[in-house]
């Protein structure tokens, strides 16, 4: 050919910026782009071989290098792929409107399986120009008789063109590296990005550092890819193993995962992939999943939450779906209806996983569950249409130990308290409450996650007919016994008496107080927190920690049972003027004690319960003397 020179013809004004702004906003992309059109080029070779409209030699090898040389500042990516004429140059290279391999697909529709094209990076040649001062296309064509063709540009609209001396099928792109992407010459550096996109592809990646030393030319290469990424076989014929050691590789994470989702479809779109469950070290991991989004085995993004519900978000896993436009927008892909067709797809079948381990594997379902829960119940209140699939399935932690649907623990509860949800969120801090409702042979749900208070709120608005209680807001009617009418007006009479005298001794006259006849005699008081005001601390807490104590303050109730030997000894105490003293720091333990097992003392109520803790031994010690 002759030498040639002339003017790019770009039909999409500025298309430059574009691409710098929108189309990339990570400049590395521009080695995905790049290695994934020498995967493209060496996919139609195979498909024209395939159909007999390319001579090739059957045991070729196909593989894509990827060369540095910090000395000349060039970066080069060598395929043996398709290769183009002259002709080819000027119309996909020069004439931007027309996409390669778009162009191929119209023309060999019939004959090819499209599937394995990555059409869809139609302009990711010319990210080359993100990094490089000047680039340089060597290619020779598969057809008989081709001649080999250099392609130069050095601003990416002008270019020259002129014979090359490349003699084997395929293309070499090189770059000369711009002053401010020097960074790409490093080995390591490169290694890096090619390990992040392109670990998958198809055909074998090689990475060479021309500079290196000759002990280092010497090791034998080992590509750096997996051509056959386990998400590609059939379920059948993974072994556990198998999956186990994928999550490792991709991950990063050498703890074992709990168990797995392999997606495989092909109809009505093409999905393929694994999502793993991971166990958590720590409840605060739950925001640390990932999603890796794959377009043919090339690597796209992270989370994408277009694609992947946003509940997902918190598992681990690779999504390989070559149906996606990812040659438009962002906000097309949100409006895009076959999008919202996957993601669909993608909750049922987590849906259907996990009600095939709580039908198939009960025990391993209830032994996962402390670690999927906070998923699982995010998952309810994100998306409806999951909660209506799991809603059934969802377990509960008991303060026996055992595990509970909400309707099997409303069908045994409702002989002691019709409709209502008993539960813990602190089972070392509860633990007076929860002693008492086993002694009186009733359950409660551990509710201890933090996504547990919204779950709650959740559960009552679509189970309008239930309500939550936690074990010190409320006391059952099974833990009281009946008083006789006679008991009634002597009992109305106790109860003002311990009220006037508990608010005297504690100095605080809007103290509520409540006087039951327990079943237990142990319990001298206890505290109860009005349901209600301690869910708005909580969430005032949770958002920005606003102190809303005056909007919604703290409702307290002391209950101290009469049948208690203490509380009795404070009856006979009270209008003794010399046992003064003692009756008001009789009430004051009492109550602190309550406290105690409600929730933790502040540093100076602590101080003063220690300080009058030792006065009553020495008093003690003094009566035993």
């Amino acid at each position: 050919m002759d030498r040639e020179s002339g003017n790019i013809s770009i039909q999409t004004e500025n298309i430059f910026p574009i691409i710098k702004k929108w189309l990339y906003s990570d400049k590395d992309i521009f080695l995905r782009e790049l290695v994934s059109n020498s995967c493209d080029a060496i996919s139609k070779i195979k498909k024209l071989a395939a159909i007999g409209e390319a001579d090739v030699d059957a045991n070729a090898r196909y593989v894509i290098k990827v060369v540095v040389n910090k000395d000349k500042k060039t970066l080069s990516i060598v395929d043996n792929g398709i290769g183009m004429t002259d002709e080819e140059v000027k119309k996909y290279i020069n004439q931007i409107a027309f996409s390669g391999a778009k162009d191929f697909l119209e023309k060999y529709k019939d004959k090819a399986d499209e599937g394995q094209i990555i059409g869809h990076f139609g302009l990711g040649f010319y990210s080359a120009f993100m990094v490089a001062e000047k680039v340089q296309i060597d290619t020779l064509s598969f057809r008989k008789g081709a001649e080999a063709v250099r392609w130069i540009s050095t601003g990416g609209v002008d270019y020259e063109m002129e014979p090359s001396d490349r003699a084997q099928r395929g293309t070499t792109v090189t770059l000369f590296m711009a002053e401010d992407s020097l960074e790409f010459l490093d080995e390591y550096k490169v290694r890096g990005v090619l390990m992040k996109y392109c670990s998958f592809l198809p055909y074998e990646i090689f990475l060479e550092d021309e500079c290196a030393k000759k002990e280092d030319k010497d090791k034998e290469p080992a590509p750096l890819n997996d051509t056959h990424p386990l998400w590609l076989k059939n379920p059948k014929d993974c072994t556990e193993e198998e999956y186990k050691e994928f999550y490792k590789k991709v991950f990063y994470d050498f703890n074992e995962p709990l168990f797995w989702i392999h997606l495989n479809m092909d109809y009505p779109f093409n999905l393929k992939g694994i999502l793993y469950f991971p166990k958590l070290r720590h409840e605060f991991e739950t925001s640390e999943g990932q999603i890796k989004l794959y377009y043919n085995q090339v690597f796209v993004a992270d989370n994408i939450k277009e694609v992947i519900p946003e509940f997902l978000m918190l598992l681990k896993g690779v999504m390989d779906c070559p149906d996606l436009p990812l040659n438009v927008s962002r906000s097309f892909l949100q409006n895009d209806g076959y999008v919202s067709k996957i993601s669909a797809h993608i909750t049922k079948k987590v849906a259907d996983k996990l009600t095939s381990l709580y039908e198939n594997e009960r025990e391993n379902y209830n032994k996962y569950w402390d670690d999927i829960n906070p998923f699982v119940k995010y998952g309810c209140i994100r998306e409806s249409k999951f909660y209506d699939k799991v809603k059934d399935i969802i377990i509960y932690k008991t303060i026996s130990g055992g595990y509970t649907t909400l309707k099997e623990y409303l069908e045994l509860s409702k002989s002691k308290h019709e409709n209502k949800v008993f539960y813990v969120t602190d089972e070392k801090q509860q633990a007076q409450y929860i002693k008492m409702f086993k002694e009186h042979d009733m359950e409660a749900l551990v509710l201890s996650s933090m996504i547990d208070s919204h779950f709650i709120t959740f559960l009552e608005s679509k189970e309008d007919t239930v309500k939550f209680a936690r074990v010190d807001s409320d006391l059952s009617d099974t833990m009281k016994e009946a008083e006789e009418d006679s008991d009634k007006e002597w009992a109305k009479e106790v109860r003002e008496s311990l009220e006037k005298l508990f608010k005297g001794a504690l100095k605080n006259d809007s103290l509520k107080v409540q006087v039951e006849n327990l079943k237990t005699e142990a319990i001298p008081g206890m505290i109860l927190l009005s349901e209600q005001s301690r869910r708005m601390q909580d969430m005032s807490r949770m958002f920005g920690g606003m102190d809303m104590k005056g909007m919604f303050p703290e409702e307290q109730t002391l209950v101290l049972n009469k049948k208690n030997s203490l509380i009795r000894l404070l009856l006979s105490l009270k209008d003794k003027e010399d046992k003064k003293e003692d009756t008001k720091m009789i009430c004051e333990q009492i109550y602190d004690l309550a406290m105690i097992s409600h929730k933790q003392l502040d540093s100076e109520a602590m101080t003063r319960f220690i300080e009058r803790s030792n006065r009553i031994l020495a008093k003690l010690a003094e009566m035993v003397a």
